[in-house]
């Protein structure tokens, strides 16, 4: 591989879509089941808000990774960019893939806010680090 910073970069893109179809695989049938009644007209959010919330827990977290992940992108695709492949920043970037997969599997099957948050906190300190990184290397 010409840049090895690339893979994990994709798998979290490709961990994203894992996670849309499950959103979506639990969301429809939970809709049908309800007989809810798709309104336009509705405020954002509050019909959905009527779905069980083991279902809505797939799309809190389907939502959380069009958050800080975004920032991953841009550093993992700046340093794939820059060529840096050393072994401490793949395994931080592999690292953060990680903890955003277990993460979502936390939100999506038990949402225990406290392991979350400390997931989430984790993986931000690791996300810090790799930032760094590439602070150092284009400044």
């Amino acid at each position: 591989m010409t840049a090895p910073m690339l893979a994990p970069v994709i798998t979290l893109v490709l961990w994203t879509f894992v996670v849309w179809g499950w959103m979506y695989a639990t969301r429809i049938p939970a809709i049908i089941q309800s007989k809810m009644v798709l309104n336009p007209q509705a405020p954002r959010g509050e019909q959905m808000n009527q779905l069980p919330a083991n279902v809505r827990w797939k799309a809190d977290n389907y939502n959380h990774l069009m958050e800080q992940p975004t920032l991953f992108y841009a550093v993992g695709l700046a340093l794939a960019v820059a060529g840096d492949a050393t072994s401490l920043s793949l395994g931080l970037a592999w690292a953060y893939v990680g903890l955003r997969v277990v993460h979502s599997l936390v939100q999506a099957l038990i949402n225990i806010i406290q392991v979350r948050f400390a997931l989430f906190f984790l993986s931000s300190l690791v996300l810090l680090a790799l930032t760094i990184r590439a602070a150092l290397l284009v400044f």
